[in-house]
């Protein structure tokens, strides 16, 4: 079994209006030195299979097919063998 942790994050040359608002609130609380702020999703789940290859692909086709949106984000996912 296998402990997945997918990162989703939106493609740089997409608009994230979402990190402009909190690097707005920032600024707010006089924090000036935040630039750049780009807000994405984290998510862990298990995949019951022993085969770290077929864990893999079965992750990624969840990712693409049903967690990230493929015209406007990217993803990234990392396996942790767990007992």
């Amino acid at each position: 079994m296998f402990k997945a942790k997918v990162l989703i994050k939106r493609r740089l040359s997409i608009l994230d209006p979402q990190g402009q608002a909190v690097e707005k609130g920032a600024i707010h609380l006089g924090l000036n030195n935040i630039k750049e702020t780009r807000i994405g999703k984290y998510i862990e789940f298990l995949v019951e299979l022993d085969d770290e290859t077929k864990a893999s692909t079965e992750v990624d086709e969840y990712c693409r097919k049903l967690l990230a949106n493929p015209i406007i984000e990217d993803y990234e996912f990392h396996l942790e063998k767990i007992s």
